[in-house]
């Protein structure tokens, strides 16, 4: 949307690697045209690994426990930390608007509070434990404002805590484009693959990737179905001693063979309880195919509603119904794809997305947000 765009972060490798360990090279470097400013990670003093400290508060955590501060405080150094990062936030509060996601790491809580009146948070915020620390809720509160991607995840924060600055909810863009809705014929003759459920994305604990291959095993033996189950974006499906021959991995695919495979599918499968929008189930809709969601996510059952572009299981029994109706009436399930295609492009358009993030920057005022004043006048002026 013309505005310059600059991403802070530290010389970590990735979300599974050592959080202590700097593996880029620091200072500056631009991927894909974007200005890449990368800061060193502390050494965080203790072990991570099982049985240390760090890893049974993080269980507790998990678990839905309350900690104390003290508990809380020394998680968040332990989550991600860099001091030289926060130096530089506090030093350039006039030189940006700083926008901080995902919300459960150190470099956020810590970040926000050395730039508060410059920060604008989007949390990303998932029904769990992490949500419910007390710094959490002191980080929502000490930003200059806050930015929801569904209307779910905005509801949460307002149930867990109360006042806080409100710039909206503002979604995601999603690029739909040329070949947008992929060709599921040419993934067929490609891949061998047809008659499927799938399943997009990571397994990790919470995505609930299992309790949907042991649904799908009960329903193929109670049913006689033939239907398959697809997992892409990882190398090894949960259970795939269960039922290999019904239940395979794609591992990563090509953007083409991606959107190809989305549009082959029966329907789209997400199980997980602990989602703040998702972006796969909008990219099956861009594909027209239905999306199949679990009842007690209420950001992904919600999308379902309001697009009447999906169904949603509470339990096995839901599940069952939900893929025989969908396996009995192809046409029906074509045109819950069709009308999740609807919504996606009448609420996430990325121009019009991105307009309302700058919309949105410009309200929380603060420091920065002359910055954002003076793009738009030269916006009006046709001069990005």
């Amino acid at each position: 949307a013309g505005a310059a765009v600059e991403v802070l972060t530290t010389q970590v490798k990735d979300f599974r690697s050592d959080w202590s360990k700097n593996h880029y090279a620091r200072g500056v470097s631009s991927e894909g045209g974007i200005a890449v400013r990368r800061f060193p990670a502390a050494r965080f003093p203790e072990a991570r690994g099982e049985g240390s400290r760090f890893h049974k508060i993080n269980a507790r955590l998990i678990a839905g426990e309350k900690i104390g501060e003290e508990e809380e405080r020394f998680f968040l150094r332990g989550a991600v930390d860099s001091p030289e990062l926060y130096e530089y936030l506090g030093a350039n509060k006039g030189a940006y608007i700083f926008a901080f996601l995902p919300y459960l790491f150190g470099t956020t809580y810590w970040g926000v509070r050395a730039c508060a009146e410059s920060a604008v948070l989007i949390p990303c915020l998932h029904d769990e434990g992490y949500a419910r620390m007390a710094a959490t809720g002191e980080t929502v509160r000490a930003a200059r404002g806050v930015i929801f991607l569904s209307s779910a995840e905005r509801e949460l924060a307002r149930k867990l805590y109360g006042d806080f600055r409100d710039l909206g909810v503002l979604g995601l863009p999603l690029e739909s484009g040329e070949g947008e809705g992929g060709d599921g014929a040419r993934f067929t003759r490609k891949y061998g693959r047809e008659n499927f459920l799938l399943y997009a994305g990571r397994t990790d604990e919470g995505k609930n990737a299992e309790l949907l291959v042991g649904f799908f095993v009960r329903y193929i033996e109670e049913t006689g179905s033939d239907l398959q189950l697809l997992f892409m974006g990882v190398k090894h499906p949960p259970g795939l001693g269960w039922r290999p021959d019904r239940i395979h991995a794609l591992g990563f695919l090509s953007e083409r063979d991606k959107r190809d495979c989305f549009a082959a599918a029966l329907a789209l499968c997400v199980p997980s309880v602990m989602e703040s929008f998702s972006i796969v189930m909008m990219e099956s809709w861009l594909a027209g195919r239905p999306a199949i969601a679990n009842e007690r996510c209420a950001v992904t059952s919600a999308f379902c509603r309001e697009s009447n572009g999906g169904l949603w299981f509470a339990d096995y029994e839901d599940f069952r119904g939900v893929v025989k109706f969908l396996e009995a009436d192809r046409e029906k399930a074509a045109a819950m794809g069709e009308s999740g295609r609807a919504f996606v492009k009448r609420n996430f358009q990325p121009e019009h997305v991105a307009r309302k993030y700058l919309d949105a920057l410009t309200a929380a005022g603060g420091e920065g947000t002359a910055l954002v004043r003076d793009l738009f006048a030269r916006d009006e002026r046709g001069a990005r």
